[in-house]
C-alpha cells in the first residue's frame, strides 16, 4: 500500500512538473520577439538551418551584406550557390563565431568578410546582440558568441532563458506574436534581405576626424582567428568593403587593411572605389540615401562580384547542375515574383 502510495505521489509530482514546465516554455515562446514582420533582422540568422549546405561561398559581416548582396543574381550571373549570413551590426568576434557554426554544417570554398565591424571593438548594445545571438541554434559557437558579446548590462542566463528578459512583454503583445506561435516565414533570399525603396543620397553627415583610426586589438585578434579557421579548413577567405556612403570608410581605415591582405596573402575589394565600373547611382540605388543599397544597388554589384568569384577562385557555374538547378531555378521564379512586385 505504502509502495502504491508511494508511486502516486511520485506520478503526481512528475506531473506537476511536466506541466509548469510545458507552461513556461508556452511563455518563453510567446514573450520572444518574432521578428516575423518587425525588426525582420532579428530572423535571418536561424533562417540558415532550413537551407544549410552546399553553398559555394558563404558571406560573414553587418548589414552591408544582407543588404547589398544578393545571391540570386550571383546564381543568374554566374551559376554560384551563395549564402549571406548578415546581422545587423554584427561585430568582427560574432563573425567569427557564426563562421564557426556554419562550418559545422558545410564547408564552403570561399568565405567573404565583410570588413567594417573592423571600426568597432567593443560591443554596441543588448539590442544589436539579440538581433544576431537569440535565433542562433545551441552550440558551442552560441555561447562563444554570448560570452564574447555581452554588455555589462547583460547576463548569460538571460540568454539561456529567455523568460528572464523578455518577461515584462505581455502588455506588449501583439498579433504577430500569437500568428508565429509555432510557425515562421522566410524573409530573406539565401541571406539578401530585399529592398525596393529609393531614398537618394542627399547631404551625408560631415566626416569627423578621429582621435585615432587604429582598428582595436581584439578586431585585430578575430580576423586572425577567421583567417586561421578559414585555413584550417581549406577555405578561401577573401575581404571586402561594401560600397555604403555612411559610416564613412577613412583611407586609414583602408591602408590598414590592404597591408594585411598582403601580409597574409589575401585578396581585399574595397568596392567604394569601383563604384563607377559597377554603375551604381546614389540617386537610384540606395533606399536610405547611401547607409546601403536597394534591389537595384544589390543586383548590380552582386553581378559585378560574382563574374569576379567565377573568374579568380574557379567556382562551378551550376546553371546546368541537375542536381541544383531545379531548387535555385524555382528560387530565382519566385524571387523574380517578389522583385516585381
Amino acid at each position: 500500500m505504502k509502495r502504491a502510495n508511494h508511486l502516486k505521489t511520485v506520478l503526481s509530482v512528475t506531473a506537476v512538473i511536466a506541466v509548469l514546465l510545458l507552461l513556461l516554455t508556452l511563455a518563453t515562446l510567446l514573450l520572444q520577439p518574432k521578428y516575423m514582420t518587425d525588426l525582420v533582422e532579428g530572423s535571418m540568422i536561424s533562417q540558415y538551418y532550413r537551407e544549410a549546405g552546399g553553398h559555394d561561398v558563404i558571406f560573414v559581416g553587418d548589414c552591408e551584406v544582407y543588404a547589398n548582396f544578393t545571391p540570386m543574381e550571383m546564381y543568374r550571373q554566374a551559376g554560384i550557390t551563395a549564402y549571406a549570413r548578415g546581422s545587423s551590426q554584427q561585430l568582427i568576434w560574432q563573425s567569427y563565431y557564426i563562421l564557426e557554426e556554419t562550418f559545422q554544417y558545410e564547408i564552403p570554398q570561399v568565405v567573404v568578410l565583410n570588413v567594417n565591424a573592423m571600426r568597432y571593438d567593443e560591443p554596441v548594445s543588448e539590442a544589436y546582440n539579440r538581433l544576431t545571438i537569440d535565433k542562433m541554434r545551441w552550440s558551442s559557437a552560441k555561447v562563444g558568441i554570448i560570452l564574447a558579446s555581452m554588455t555589462e548590462e547583460e547576463s548569460f542566463l538571460s540568454y539561456v532563458f529567455p523568460i528572464l528578459r523578455y518577461h515584462s512583454r505581455f502588455d506588449e503583445l501583439t498579433a504577430e506574436d500569437f500568428t508565429y506561435l509555432f510557425q515562421v516565414k522566410d524573409n530573406t533570399w539565401n541571406g539578401h534581405l530585399m529592398n525596393k525603396e529609393i531614398n537618394p543620397v542627399g547631404t551625408l553627415p560631415t566626416k569627423r576626424i578621429l582621435s585615432s583610426y587604429d582598428f582595436g586589438d581584439i578586431c585585430w585578434e578575430y580576423l586572425d582567428k577567421i583567417l586561421q579557421l578559414c585555413q584550417d579548413n581549406g577555405v578561401e577567405l577573401v575581404l571586402i568593403k561594401a560600397p555604403s556612403l555612411y559610416p564613412y570608410w577613412y583611407d586609414e581605415y583602408d591602408a590598414q587593411i590592404e597591408q594585411y591582405a598582403a601580409d597574409n596573402g589575401l585578396d581585399f575589394y574595397n568596392f567604394l572605389d569601383v563604384t563607377e565600373e559597377i554603375g551604381i547611382d546614389y540617386t537610384q540605388d540606395t533606399y536610405d540615401a547611401g547607409l546601403h543599397l536597394n534591389l537595384t544597388g544589390a543586383t548590380k554589384l552582386s553581378t559585378y562580384f560574382a563574374e569576379i568569384l567565377s573568374q579568380e577562385y574557379g567556382l562551378a557555374d551550376h546553371r546546368d547542375d541537375p542536381e541544383i538547378a531545379p531548387e535555385y531555378d524555382e528560387k530565382l521564379r519566385l524571387y523574380d515574383i517578389e522583385a516585381a512586385k
